[in-house]
Order: structure tokens, then sequence, then C-alpha cells
């Protein structure tokens, strides 16, 4: 253990994997999303009636946080060209004789145009626009019952028979930087830790040190336990950077989830070792084992169901986000992070992050120790 830490710290492969490059990784995604919110998105509007019921729509639209009207258009094709050129994200359409219409009882149709290139802005500026036309829809009504003479308590409840309350837990504000970036520094945790370990026992024989190492044990077991802990000690240097210095610096941390998020971490970084272990025990091709370790963390996130839920995955995408650890330590960082929930609701997948560790370790082992006796009878010979 002892030597392995010497050479995590003065192996650039090592300490440039684990201390250097993670710090810079994870303050820069807090930085990306240091605004939290997409707020102002610029749109256009296209006002053919020109009268006090769109005047008073837009205002009440220009009040939402996530919108901001940044141009006046008179046609789908001028919209069209604003969007191409990046310089709206939506549109809003009243056309001609709204407010007449409006006084008939006659139905008028008002045009939203969002960018679903865009995906969240476009979901954003529908909230933000619906949320308006409902409500002014809603006031036109009440307005007119309450000029026939109808109170305006039962005008109200003629108008809007059912209401409809909504409450959103965990991140109520919709926080970008809440919501991303700890999955984001977590998912590169992850890679940081895979892509170290696939170098610890094959390195041995890419460097020539290999007998170096065999003079202190030729038991394989020792030598991965004791590389193991070297590498978990590192992991748990890192887990006190993103728990006490990362998510303070944005405002991020819950303290009274640290032991929780310290235990699953503990168990997704051993699970993370051993892969690694495991495909250095295998090959002693470090380029392969390197593009191997890269090819099966890269996707990590996209996998996990962070950003879409694996249950509407086809099946062969499931099973592989299931061989990924980061997916069953993001299930239980959602519930004891994120959800604040006991321990004991993460209990499944504490229990499948254990199964990575008891199938790793011991399969990295028998391998390696079926490279030992080979190496030692080579040169014995």
């Amino acid at each position: 253990m002892i030597r392995e830490w010497k050479r995590i710290f003065s192996i650039p492969n090592f300490y440039v994997v684990l201390l250097v490059i993670p710090p810079i990784i994870f303050l820069f995604y807090g930085f990306i999303y240091q605004k939290q919110f997409a707020k102002e998105l610029p749109m256009a509007v296209w006002d053919e009636d020109q009268s006090s019921v769109s005047r008073t729509l837009t205002d009440m639209m220009e009040h939402n946080e996530f919108i901001q009207f940044t141009q006046t258009v008179y046609s789908n094709a001028e919209i069209e060209k604003l969007m191409q050129e990046g310089k709206i994200f939506g549109a809003v359409h009243f056309p001609k004789n709204l407010e007449s219409d409006a006084k008939k009882n006659h139905q008028s149709n008002i045009t939203l145009y969002t960018n679903g290139a865009y995906l969240v802005p476009a979901k954003m500026i529908y909230k933000g626009a619906a949320e308006v036309i409902i409500k002014g829809g809603l006031a036109v009504v009440l307005q007119k019952a309450e000029k026939q003479g109808m109170p305006a308590e039962k005008a109200n409840t003629l108008v809007q028979p059912i209401k409809l309350n909504t409450t959103t837990l965990y991140n109520p504000d919709f926080n970008y930087q809440m919501y991303l970036t700890p999955g984001l520094i977590t998912v590169g945790l992850q890679m940081a830790l895979i892509v170290a370990a696939v170098l610890i026992l094959n390195l041995e024989f890419k460097r020539n040190t290999i007998d170096e190492l065999l003079q202190i044990s030729t038991s394989s077991s020792q030598i991965v336990i004791g590389k193991m802990l070297a590498h978990l000690c590192i992991s748990w240097i890192l887990f006190v950077l993103v728990a006490y210095v990362v998510f303070p610096v944005y405002e991020l941390g819950k303290p009274q989830t640290d032991f929780n998020f310290f235990l699953i971490y503990t168990l997704m970084s051993l699970a993370c070792i051993g892969i690694g272990i495991m495909l250095s025990a295998i090959s002693n091709n470090l380029l392969f084992v390197t593009d191997v370790a890269l090819f099966f963390t890269s996707p990590a996130f996209v996998f996990s169901g962070f950003t879409f839920p694996r249950w509407a995955m086809p099946w062969y995408d499931q099973f592989y986000a299931d061989i990924m650890p980061y997916t069953h330590f993001l299930d239980g960082f959602i519930k004891l992070y994120f959800m604040e929930l006991p321990l004991s609701y993460a209990t499944p997948e504490i229990v499948k992050l254990l199964v990575f560790i008891g199938v790793t370790f011991p399969l990295s082992i028998l391998l390696f120790q079926k490279k030992i006796n080979q190496y030692l009878k080579e040169n014995r010979a």
C-alpha cells in the first residue's frame, strides 16, 4: 500500500488523472451552471391584433422570469430566420380580431413557437407562456361574467371549477446547478477512478518494476488489496474535495447527508477500482485496457437515467446501464442526497455495488496470480 502511494504521487499517469484533472473539472462544472436558472430567454412577438388584450398578454409574458421579448416580427418567415440565426428561442403570434372574437364569445387561436432543437429552453418558454395565456383566457371569461351581474366569487368558481395546485419536491426552483453539477462531478469521479485503476497492475510490466513488486510479495491477494487500499485513500481525498470544498463553494452542501453520501460513494469507488484492476489483470496491453475503460465509462451519464429514464430505453441499453457502477450509485445518491432519505432506502443500490466488489476483486486476484506464476516460471527457466 505504501509503495502504491509513492507511485501515485510520482507517476504522471496516476497523479494527473487522480489529483490534477478532477479538481479542475469539478470547479469547471459548477462554474458552467453558476447562474443556476435559464431566465429571460429571447423571444419574438408577432402581434396582428394590436389590441388592449394582445398588449396585456404581451406585458404579462414579459413579466414572466423565463421570457424576454427582444424582437418584433411580422411573418412566419421572420420567426424561422431569427431561430436559424440563434437570436430567439421562441415567438408568440396574436391573430387579427383576437379581442373582438373574445368579446363575441368566438374562439381565437394564439400560436406559440418554440425551437425543439433546444429542448430545455423550449419547455421553459412553453411553461411560462402557457401560464400567462391560460390566465388571460380565464380573465376574459371572468370579466364577462362579472359585467353580466354575476358575483365575483360565483363567477370565479364557474370559470375555474377545478383548480390545480402543483408542488415540486427536492429541486423546486429547477436549479440547474443543484441538479446537474453533482451528477456531472460524480460521473467524472467514476471515470477518473476506473481509468487510473486500469493502470495499477500492467504499469508494473510497462515500467519494468514487476520484479521490485514481487520482492515485497508474490501473493496476488496482498498486491491487489494493498493497491486497492492506496487508491481508496485517494478516492477519499477526492470525496473531501467534493463534499467540503466544491459543494460549499456552489452552495450545494447538505451536511445532514454527508455520512450516507460517503458510504455509497465509498462503495462506488471500490466497485470502480475493482473493475479497473480486473481489466488490468486481464491484459498487459496498456493502450487496449485504457481504451476499454474510456469506452466503458464515457457514456455513463447518458445511460444512467439522470437525463432520460432507463425504463424507456431498449433492453440492451438498460443492460449496459446495469453493468456500470455509476448507474446504481446514482440511484442511491438521488435518494440519499437529493431526497435526504434514510440509508435503508438505498439498500438495493448498496447490494448491487457490493456485487460489483464481490465479483471483480476475486477475479482480479485469480487472474493476476496466474500472471505472477507464469512470470516467475519463465524467469526461473
